[in-house]
């Protein structure tokens, strides 16, 4: 009866800290890169734990304009569990950092964990973090923030893990040991669904986008053209975000994001957008909203920056817009001929469930550890 017992207990191998920006359960770029893998870890033997830097009442508030003083108490309570974290190092084998150990100043968290503690440092990042990037209701801690840090954080790390290509040649300019590690969905599981288009020419047509605040400027790109379109077109808008974007058109509708309701609100999209500029901060992106609507087999209407041209085949599974006439263009095709989607939707979940989803990375991901 004790054996029986002894060989239910999982026996690890090792334990791994992970240090991330944000609370569990919270942010996108964590759920959808590393927090579904968990149970595969403990799986495999590999025990984990996680500390935040920030904690939920300060997390509530960051993006908020304002509260500085509770901003600030947040940021010494973050840096004190760092300090914590650091103390705890011995009983780890691995230390898994997510974008940064703490959101301003040096990386000195990173340094310890690989120079003086020698412990093997995993760096795992995407977006392109080392491009200048925060949001104006942070402006105040702006000038703390340390981006030309990321290619030093890079030489100290074990292995680099990185969401898209564009980022793993960056990487590898400063770490031979990068790995290609896409932003995943969980097709088996949260994103279980595909969308039935037998009914489109019966229903109100639903364009829509989802993002939070620290992409909604690429949404502003196409206003001009959805406002053209209604002029002529009968369709609604649709925003899912935690910020109101407050557009001034007669068909916007905005939805405030809720984990809860996610997938049923962005099942109302019939077709979902993924507009970005030509610049560097873009191309960093790991297109985790087409990602989203194909999942879901709702086909995405993308610029080709980014993971973007890798993911959507032209015309096949979905549409590429170089230009604010294309986008015109083609979602003017798809308004007049609603039909069309009904042909786009049929590969686009079968794309992501080969490709881009939990189960086909699940072994990479893995790797990572060994």
């Amino acid at each position: 009866m004790i054996l029986q017992i002894f060989v239910l207990i999982p026996q690890f191998l090792m334990k791994v800290l992970f240090l991330t920006p944000y609370p569990p359960g919270q942010a996108a770029s964590q759920r959808f890169r590393f927090e579904q893998y968990f149970g595969y870890l403990t799986d495999r033997g590999i025990e984990y734990d996680v500390s935040s830097f920030l904690d939920m009442s300060t997390w509530g508030l960051i993006y908020k304009r304002g509260f500085l003083i509770i901003k600030i108490w947040g940021m010494i309570k973050g840096f004190g569990k760092r300090f914590i974290n650091l103390l705890s190092l011995s009983k780890y084998d691995i230390v898994f950092v997510h974008r940064e150990a703490t959101p301003i100043g040096p990386p000195f968290v990173e340094w310890m964990v690989a120079k003086v503690f020698r412990k093997k440092l995993i760096f795992d990042f995407d977006d392109a973090i080392w491009v200048p990037n925060y949001s104006e209701s942070n402006k105040f801690f702006s000038f703390l923030k340390r981006y030309s840090d990321v290619s030093r954080v890079c030489k100290w790390s074990y292995k680099v893990s990185c969401g898209n290509h564009y980022l793993c040649n960056y990487a590898k300019q400063y770490n031979a040991n990068v790995v290609y590690n896409p932003t995943t969905i969980d097709t088996a599981g949260y994103h279980d669904r595909k969308k039935d288009y037998s009914n489109i020419t019966e229903k109100k047509f639903v364009i829509g986008w989802t993002g939070s605040h620290s992409t909604i400027r690429y949404l502003f790109e196409i206003v001009p053209v959805i406002e053209e379109l209604e002029k002529t077109h009968d369709f609604e808008f649709h925003v899912i975000s935690d910020h109101d974007p407050k557009l001034n058109l007669n068909s916007f509708k905005f939805i405030k994001w809720n984990r809860e309701t996610e997938i049923d609100d962005l099942f109302q999209f019939d077709i979902g957008l993924m507009p970005l500029t030509n610049d560097t901060w873009a191309n960093g992106k790991c297109g985790f909203k087409a990602l989203q609507y194909m999942a879901l087999g709702i086909p995405a209407v993308v610029s080709p920056m980014a993971e973007n041209s890798q993911m959507v085949d032209d015309k096949i599974d979905g549409l590429i817009c170089n230009t604010l006439t294309d986008w015109k263009e083609n979602l003017e095709l798809i308004l007049d001929d609603k039909l069309i989607l009904q042909k786009l939707s049929l590969h686009t979940r079968s794309k992501i469930v080969k490709d881009y989803s939990v189960n086909s990375n699940k072994d990479n991901f893995l790797s990572l550890f060994e």
